[in-house]
C-alpha cells in the first residue's frame, strides 16, 4: 500500500533497447519472408520487375524500422517511421498490381494484405507515440 498519500504511478513498460526487440520489427521481418515466398512462383521475365520491387520494399519496411530506432532520436525515429509507411504501401499496391496481371491469386495474398493491415496500424501508433515524446 502507497503510505505517502500519492496515487501510486501505473508501472511503465521498459523502452526496447534493441530494434529486434520492437513487435513492429519482427512483424515486418514477417511481412518480409512472405513477400518473398509469395514471389518466387513469379514468371522469370518479372525478375527484374514487380519481383525486385516488392522484394526490395518488403526489405524496406523492416530495414527503416531498425535504422529508426538504432539512432536514438525521436525527430529521425519519426522520419524512418514514414518510410516504412511508404514502402508499405508500396507494397500493398504491387501485391494488388500482380494480383490484376496474374502472377498471383487473391487466395495465396491473404497473409501478406493481413500482415500489412497489422503493420499498418502499428505504425501509426507508434508514430503517434513517438509523437508525443520530446524531441
Amino acid at each position: 500500500m502507497n503510505t505517502s498519500g500519492a496515487a501510486a504511478k501505473p508501472a511503465e513498460k521498459p523502452k526496447p533497447t534493441h530494434f529486434k526487440d520492437l513487435l513492429v520489427w519482427q512483424k515486418g521481418m514477417e511481412l518480409a519472408e512472405h513477400v518473398y515466398r509469395l514471389t518466387e512462383k513469379f514468371p522469370s521475365d518479372e525478375r527484374f520487375g514487380l519481383v525486385s520491387q516488392l522484394r526490395r520494399a518488403a526489405v524496406s519496411v523492416p530495414s527503416n524500422i531498425a535504422e529508426g530506432q538504432a539512432r536514438h532520436g525521436t525527430k529521425e525515429f519519426l522520419l524512418f517511421i514514414s518510410h516504412a509507411m511508404g514502402s508499405l504501401a508500396e507494397i500493398e499496391t504491387q501485391v494488388l498490381l500482380s494480383e490484376r496481371l496474374g502472377h498471383c491469386a487473391s487466395a495465396n495474398t491473404v497473409e501478406v494484405q493481413r500482415l500489412i493491415a497489422d503493420l499498418d496500424r502499428m505504425l501509426r501508433a507508434l508514430r503517434r507515440s513517438l509523437a508525443k515524446e520530446p524531441v
